[in-house]
């Protein structure tokens, strides 16, 4: 049978035959692999190098330095991103640390909007060697971040850059935007389309009535509901579709460089994701906001609601909460299959505000807990403080 379909069988030409045939033909194949390797190093298909951007590890860095590295860390970002497609092709995942081509010319966010300076240069983003701490878990997550939530200096990390889906950690970005654009007063109606909506919920939202925005903006971030989502995004844009809009314009102020939104609550995956560095960007500006920190730090509350009993009764699912983790602020928890367990948390002792990400962990409550102790611990020096016992795989 003929292999080429130019080829009929028996035609072209015969390898030629004997020891002199087989020395030739061993010349020509190793003439071959020469040439091939030199046109490989020409144009570089087998280059190795470090992709992330190189910044210094100082906390100390002038005001300059801090712009250069958050130029150098959106650039980084742009590089280490794969396209929208391969990102949100259902069932698909993008391996840690895998060298990708990027979606958008450097500077410019998955959606093609151009990138401003994020206001958290992280310091030391991409240098994982010069980390103060250097952790190694049996069971790492995919992808995470240990940072101080107010110079930016990055303590630890793992493919910080790496854009994966991210479930609702997305609402980070959903409360951001209701609370910068409506008042605390405002009520929200809720919709048919929000009492539909899929995946965890608030529960108990009366459709056709309007209830407090501040009471759904718990039931947004307490229990993670996609009912309320969907609900505050239709009350402040008039659409989810124009919500989801500034949410991806939102990300591109902040200079998120590997941030893409697809909706308000993360429920559905394809198109939405974010990367270690952009998360802790975003859990920078929300804890800024003082409606938002008041509200992520409780693990509970009791509102007035408009149904049965007239109380509505909502708890926080972040496991450092419900352990009660001394001096935790936040943040927020998510899950959907495709991007595992995520976790961002935010702790302060004695001053010191740190914040960690972790994105498809197999435990990121206790993995969290580590990493907070040991950045309170040995790089800023404090005492232990004791703790309520965490189960291994919270």
């Amino acid at each position: 049978m003929s292999i080429s379909p130019l080829i009929g069988p028996g035609r072209g030409r015969q390898p030629p035959r004997g020891r002199r045939g087989r020395l030739l033909a061993a010349i020509a194949a190793a003439l071959a692999l020469a040439a091939l390797a030199a046109l490989a190093a020409a144009f570089g298909l087998f280059d190795t190098g470090q992709r992330g951007s190189r910044v210094s590890a100082s906390g100390r860095a002038s005001a300059s330095a801090a712009r250069a590295s958050a130029s150098a860390a959106g650039r980084a970002r742009a590089a280490a991103v794969p396209d929208a497609a391969s990102a949100t092709a259902p069932g698909s995942a993008t391996a840690p640390g895998s060298a990708t081509v990027p979606a958008s010319p450097p500077d410019r966010s998955p959606t093609g909007l151009a990138l401003a300076t994020p206001p958290l240069a992280l310091t030391g983003i991409g240098a994982p060697e010069r980390d103060p701490l250097q952790i190694r878990f049996h069971h790492p997550a995919r992808a995470g971040l240990l940072f101080n939530l107010d110079t930016g200096l990055v303590l630890w990390q793992r493919n910080p850059l790496l854009r994966l889906r991210i479930a609702s950690l997305t609402k980070m970005m959903t409360a951001l935007i209701v609370v910068r654009s409506a008042s605390p007063h405002a009520r929200v109606l809720v919709t048919k389309q929000a009492v539909e909506a899929a995946g965890s919920k608030v529960g108990v939202l009366p459709r056709g009535r309007h209830v407090a925005l501040q009471s759904m903006l718990y039931g947004l971030l307490l229990p993670s509901g996609n009912d309320a989502a969907t609900a505050l995004a239709q009350s402040v844009a008039g659409s989810v579709g124009a919500f989801v809009a500034r949410m991806n314009r939102e990300a591109a102020r902040l200079g998120m460089g590997c941030t893409r939104f697809s909706s308000p609550s993360g429920y559905f995956d394809e198109g939405n994701f974010s990367c270690p560095a952009d998360l802790a960007v975003l859990a920078h500006v929300d804890l800024q906001q003082p409606r938002l920190a008041a509200i992520v730090r409780h693990p509970s509350a009791v509102l007035p609601f408009p149904i049965k009993g007239g109380k509505l009764y909502l708890y926080n699912n972040n496991p450092l909460l419900i352990y009660r983790y001394p001096g935790l602020t936040g943040l927020k928890t998510g899950y959907t299959n495709a991007s595992g367990r995520c976790l961002v948390a935010t702790a302060e002792r004695h001053g010191v505000r740190l914040g960690v990400v972790l994105l498809h962990s197999s435990a990121p409550g206790s993995q969290a807990r580590q990493l907070l102790d040991l950045g309170f611990e040995r790089v800023y020096h404090q005492a232990p403080v004791a703790e309520a016992p965490i189960p291994p795989d919270a």
